[in-house]
């Protein structure tokens, strides 16, 4: 019994036989019951110890019925330890004395004399605020931490060309403000690397960024995900969780992959998006929520609007500034500066002495059509890096063909793609000759609307 006692409770009275009764009986719950008859000694015993719980007298000697040595005693512990528990004692204590007490800091009131297991129950509740309190003070600092170090990774995005100029010019006026966001780009093109910046940039920066992707989320697990729910509410929920929304407050939201969602998911998510207010699956009480909206996809969502498969209401409600990523293809001049940060980050990675990308190798970087873009170029650099036995990375490095040199999209050979890339990029193809318009491109592929969508997805375009 005795190994399994725990917390530290600091008692403070002027009253002694009271300290030594309370102490007999708490120490056969508490690992550490310390007395104390002086408040005097009360920042001298705090710098000693971690208390979980500080029960403290609201009358001393000094001043008998008014309860004023006990707020004053209460706030130099809250000066010295915000996040301390104090549950305040008094043999005068009515309402009003209690209400004042809670709102000046106090977790709990008590009158003496009091019943042991009452006092008890109390101090078990206070602890286990007490626990509360540093395991979400904790958590704020791994957060903290870990957003430190994305915001380190992603310190930069990497780009000289007029179009990535443009999309910094607009980071740089939306940042600042409120205004919901969608970005629009194909896979690997460096869309959360956006959010991430305008979140870095904006007001809320020392607050949360939480990120979610929605293609990845089951619909029976989209609004637990999102919202939250408590302990009991279905097979798995073992215990009360806060959903992104709430994770995210004061924060930025941001939504990865938002053209993934099925229409009564949008309807949902539109809700909460109009209502700012979430509710846990299993609870009936609403939480309002402040957050920055930032909402991503590679997907065409005003062709799905047209198809009825997104909703245009949802639509109007995150897009309020929309910034487009470009593809890698479409922005060659950024491949050097893109190649080389790769290059330093995944030399050191690998203690290798490679320091440099030979004019061959960027030659041959500048014919390829890089369908996988940024993502696809890291992957290729790390590769590269990994295999390499020089100082220098040459073109032999890359597994590129040079049979297609010069070649467009769409008429790269079978040496160099599988089928399934070469379907990929005919689909591409079709899709940019009627413009996005998934009617006719399915037509001319011999495909049905709904075949072309599951490759869409499957392809990430």
């Amino acid at each position: 019994m005795a190994e399994n006692k725990h917390g530290k409770i600091l008692i403070v009275d002027d009253n002694e036989d009271l300290l030594k009764a309370a102490k007999m009986h708490l120490k056969r719950h508490f690992a550490q019951v310390d007395i104390e008859k002086n408040p005097e000694a009360i920042p001298a015993l705090m710098n000693n110890e971690d208390y979980d719980v500080i029960l403290l007298d609201m009358n001393f000697t000094k001043d008998v019925s008014s309860g004023s040595e006990g707020y004053y005693w209460l706030e130099k512990i809250l000066t010295l330890d915000p996040s301390a528990v104090v549950v305040l004692i008094t043999a005068y204590g009515d309402v009003q004395m209690a209400v004042k007490a809670i709102k000046a800091g106090a977790t709990d009131f008590v009158l003496k004399p009091w019943e042991n297991e009452k006092l008890l129950a109390t101090l078990y509740s206070a602890m286990r605020l007490r626990e509360s309190r540093d395991t979400i003070e904790t958590l704020k600092i791994k957060n903290h931490e870990i957003n430190q170090e994305i915001n380190d990774r992603y310190s930069e995005i990497i780009g000289q060309s007029p179009a990535m100029q443009k999309i910094f010019q607009t980071i740089d006026r939306v940042a600042k403000t409120d205004a919901n966001v969608l970005i629009l780009g194909e896979n690997g093109t460096g869309k959360e690397l956006i959010a991430r910046a305008i979140h870095r940039n904006s007001s809320r920066q020392n607050e949360t960024f939480a990120s979610v992707d929605l293609g990845s989320i089951t619909e029976t697990l989209f609004e637990s995900e999102l919202f939250g729910h408590k302990k009991g509410s279905f097979t798995d929920a073992k215990e009360d969780r806060a959903g992104r929304f709430e994770l995210a407050n004061n924060g930025t939201l941001f939504l990865d992959e938002i053209g993934n969602l099925s229409m009564p998911l949008q309807a949902k998510l539109l809700t909460v998006l109009q209502n700012r207010k979430v509710s846990r699956v299993g609870s009936n009480k609403d939480t309002n929520i402040d957050i920055r909206l930032i909402c991503a996809t590679n997907m065409p969502l005003y062709e799905m609007v047209k198809e009825n498969r997104f909703r245009q209401d949802l639509l109007y409600r995150i897009n309020t500034i929309e910034i487009e990523i470009p593809p890698l293809r479409d922005r060659f001049e950024d491949i050097p500066l893109l190649a080389t940060h790769f290059l330093k980050h995944y030399a050191a990675r690998y203690n290798k002495s490679v320091s440099k990308i030979s004019d061959g190798a960027l030659t041959r970087m500048h014919k390829h059509p890089w369908p996988g873009n940024i993502r696809e170029l890291q992957h290729a650099i790390e590769r590269a890096v990994i295999l390499s036995n020089g100082s220098v990375l040459q073109p032999e490095d890359f597994n590129f063909n040079t049979n297609n040199a010069g070649k467009e999209d769409g008429q790269l050979s079978l040496e160099q793609y599988n089928l399934e890339e070469v379907e990929k990029l005919l689909i591409r193809k079709v899709l940019k000759k009627y413009n996005g318009n998934i009617t006719q491109a399915a037509s001319e592929l011999g495909l049905t609307r709904s075949s072309l969508y599951r490759r869409l997805e499957k392809y990430g375009l």
